[in-house]
């Protein structure tokens, strides 16, 4: 079996790439401390390999047709091949990878892989814009967006491509939707659900509590009206 995360930078992915090395799932070698597949290079070279197929239509606004369509270049698929040598090379009985960047190059990562299992993992925005991550301005891994002078509008801005690029893809045939704040408040029910869906006995690993609902001792800048459809269809409350 082979699994993949996918989920932007700071929405708790740690939390599940930990917990499925705790369950015996090989996750790639040598990781970080968040649970990232290293070197990472290779991936974000895809990623802008990636972005090139993706049209820009102003307002954050980005079609993303082209990408479901047309042929994958042998170059994409050769680095993501060599990023996860040694995941899919691995004599595993249960295997995966998580890096948050993969949410970049989803409708390629479904195409060449369509058959694996896939965690996509959500955490409330609010929360997620509040720390940096590398992905935070989209135009490093190429892709065009309305830059602003704001770090906090273009993390969102981020945090909303991110969501639109799920949305594109059609979905794979394998798919489980995870919140981070029920792996911290419901961990029981929720590893349930993720042990059922793998078919695999899954570990139990230490939540912090204190790591939801940060925004609301934050001073800046944390809601954007963008945010509501996505927060509602999440079962995110907001005022």
């Amino acid at each position: 079996m082979l699994i993949t995360i996918i989920g932007r930078g700071h929405s708790g992915t740690r939390s599940i790439s930990h917990t499925l090395s705790a369950s015996g799932v090989f996750m790639g070698e040598p990781l970080n401390v968040s649970g990232d597949l290293l070197p990472p290079q290779k991936m974000y070279d895809a990623c802008r390999v990636f972005a090139q197929y993706v049209k820009y239509q102003g307002n954050n606004r980005w079609d993303f047709s082209h990408v479901n369509n047309c042929p994958i270049p042998r170059e994409f698929t050769t680095l993501i091949e060599e990023y996860l040598h040694s995941v899919l090379t691995s004599p595993a009985e249960n295997k995966g990878w998580k890096i948050p960047e993969t949410t970049l190059v989803f409708p390629w990562i479904v195409r060449m892989f369509p058959e694996i299992k896939y965690i996509f993992w959500v955490r409330d925005p609010r929360d997620c814009i509040l720390g940096g991550h590398l992905t935070d301005d989209l135009n490093d891994f190429g892709v065009q967006y309305d830059k602003t002078d704001d770090i906090r509008t273009n993390r969102a801005i981020s945090w909303l491509y991110q969501r639109e690029i799920v949305r594109a893809t059609p979905a794979p045939k394998n798919a489980l939707y995870v919140r981070f704040e029920d792996m911290v408040f419901d961990q029981d029910n929720t590893i349930a659900r993720i042990s059922d869906y793998l078919g695999i006995p899954i570990a139990k690993i230490e939540m912090r509590p204190d790591s939801v609902g940060r925004y609301k001792t934050d001073k800046g800048v944390h809601m954007f009206d963008f945010f509501e459809s996505d927060m509602k269809d999440l079962g995110y409350e907001f005022e």
